[in-house]
């Protein structure tokens, strides 16, 4: 037991968010170095994969990266004929991301790496402890996301997620 302020940080959910958070990501980076790619370059294809033209701005903001992080990552994956970009038809100045037929592979070697990443994960974690958990953490998203709107949750909001 880890005391902090008189509180057992070791079962505070907090840190244990972000820890396991944290552990997610450096195994995902593992994974992805496994390709020659990193865990940036996924999230940029599985994005496209979900959301054909969005703009470099939008999956900057998706991502929480400054856009010319997300410019820098598409020239990679253009440059390696995953990507392609395409002028947004009513604005110039934007340019829209989409797959090419390359990507396809690659997003399935993804797929199975995040599919064995959640089977490392949930190992020794019940089936109704895992929906308990997906459960609370939609109901907390849902709080917070209201929150940043200046709204609580409230139940309709909360039916919405159940």
């Amino acid at each position: 037991m880890y005391l902090v302020m008189g509180q057992d940080i070791g079962h505070d959910l907090f840190t244990l968010l972000y820890d396991v958070a944290r552990l997610m990501r450096v195994e995902a980076d593992k994974r992805a170095r496994v390709d020659g790619m990193t865990r940036a370059q996924w999230a940029l294809l599985i994005r496209l994969s979900r959301s054909p033209g969005l703009s470099q701005k939008e999956v900057a903001d998706l991502l929480e990266v400054e856009p010319i992080t997300i410019a820098r990552l598409a020239d990679r994956l253009e440059r390696n004929g995953m990507i392609e970009r395409r002028p947004d038809a009513h604005d110039r100045r934007i340019w829209r991301l989409h797959l090419r037929p390359a990507a396809a592979p690659v997003l399935q070697r993804i797929n199975i790496q995040l599919a064995e990443m959640a089977a490392l994960m949930g190992r020794f974690v019940p089936a109704e402890t895992q929906a308990v958990m997906v459960d609370g953490l939609l109901r907390m998203k849902a709080n917070l996301l209201n929150n940043a709107e200046g709204a609580p949750a409230d139940a309709a909001v909360m039916r919405e997620i159940a």
